[in-house]
């Protein structure tokens, strides 16, 4: 498989990283600090499309490949992980979701606006005793003829804070197991719905993260997106996807480690001669970078299987396993170099170090990933 991104891949990745320079990097201590991604960025990364980046044409979107939206999204992450993770969610799952299994009446309320950046995603199957096991979902949606009624508590919603629109999966067959869940689309708006404070998290801390709780919310029955019933299929096909973007946070996260590593060791002078100079520091940056580079071709096989309509949840998994791992591998050994300057805040590699610990917890941990490499592989 041809790995090398066409011209205008290259040419959106390489707007992207100028915008990450100019305009996260330089302010992604202060946001990670205050725990806050500002409103004018989120504008300025609307008026660029990213929103609506694989958003077709017809609904306001860029109508472009998830390879291209990737190479954004490495970028971004390399710069500011909490805000490349806010566009992550709100295009390769909330997004996703509706443009795959939502009728035209979803698309057409729905996917403009949210392409536009007017309205944000968020993806709502976590629950405080529901995570992994899907079919433990205690929320409910009761069929009330033109309606549905939701009830049950939602946690570690990613941008919670600023949403407009939740796509929220619940039972509504609670003796049906997997088989009883259907998700839906539900304005945050709507009366009964009630957001919670802000977690106070160790890393990605410019995410806005909460719980959200339905208490009788109405919900027309048109909002019903795919079949009833048929929710835990979109969830873990839709999961494929975001499992790819997570891959793409990791190298974004661990590129940017390896960076400030490697240009650190030039300038730290030891011994009269830079760091870079010992051995031991050497074969830490060969490895560092092999493994970046690894992690990268992986999420690049998957996304490129995914765009050419294959299977790919075997290599989505892979990817996210690998480059996960190779984050937090990463991250240490750039804190490792930097040595006890590599746990002050005032260098960016504490910060990399502590979002890179999230990385393998969310969208199936590491040990879900190995269960479904290990249950496809078995299956041959």
């Amino acid at each position: 498989m041809d790995f090398r991104l066409s011209e205008e891949e290259l040419e959106f990745k390489q707007m992207a990283r100028e915008f990450a320079e100019k305009r996260l990097y330089p302010r992604a201590l202060e946001f990670d600090e205050e725990e806050i991604t500002p409103p004018e960025l989120i504008k300025e990364c609307a008026e660029l499309g990213y929103f609506g980046f694989t958003v077709p044409e017809e609904y306001g979107g860029l109508g472009l490949s998830s390879t291209a939206f990737m190479g954004v999204l490495e970028e971004l992450c390399s710069a500011c992980a909490g805000f490349g993770i806010m566009l992550s969610v709100h295009t390769s799952l909330t997004c996703e979701i509706i443009r795959l299994y939502g009728s035209e009446d979803l698309k057409q309320r729905y996917l403009p606006a949210m392409a536009a950046g007017e309205k944000i995603g968020a993806y709502c199957v976590t629950e405080p005793n529901a995570g992994t096991d899907l079919a433990s979902l205690s929320a409910t949606a009761v069929d009330k003829g033109d309606h549905y009624v939701v009830n049950g508590t939602k946690t570690f919603v990613t941008n919670a804070g600023y949403a407009d629109v939740l796509i929220v999966f619940a039972k509504t067959d609670p003796d049906g197991g997997h088989g009883g869940i259907s998700c839906f689309v539900i304005d945050k708006n709507t009366e009964g719905v009630v957001l919670g404070q802000p977690e106070k998290k160790c890393g990605l801390r410019a995410s806005d993260t909460r719980e959200i709780s339905f208490s009788d919310v109405r919900v027309p029955k048109e909002n019903l997106c795919g079949e009833v019933d048929k929710g835990f299929y979109i969830a873990v096909n839709i999961l494929n996807s975001g499992r790819i973007g997570v891959s793409f946070q990791a190298v974004g996260i661990a590129q940017a480690a390896f960076d400030e590593a490697l240009k650190y060791s030039k300038e730290r002078v030891q011994f009269g001669q830079p760091i870079a100079n010992f051995q031991a520091i050497q074969f830490k940056l060969a490895d560092m970078a092999t493994q970046v580079e690894a992690a990268r071709l992986m999420a690049y096989r998957a996304v490129r299987m995914k765009d050419a309509g294959q299977p790919y949840h075997r290599e989505a998994s892979m990817a996210k396993l690998f480059a996960t791992r190779m984050a937090g591998f990463v991250c240490n050994e750039a804190v490792q170099i930097h040595g006890g300057y590599g746990y002050i805040k005032e260098y960016p590699v504490e910060r990399y170090f502590r979002d890179a610990r999230a990385v393998g917890l969310y969208e199936g941990t590491s040990e879900a990933q190995q269960m479904v490499i290990s249950r496809d592989l078995l299956k041959e």
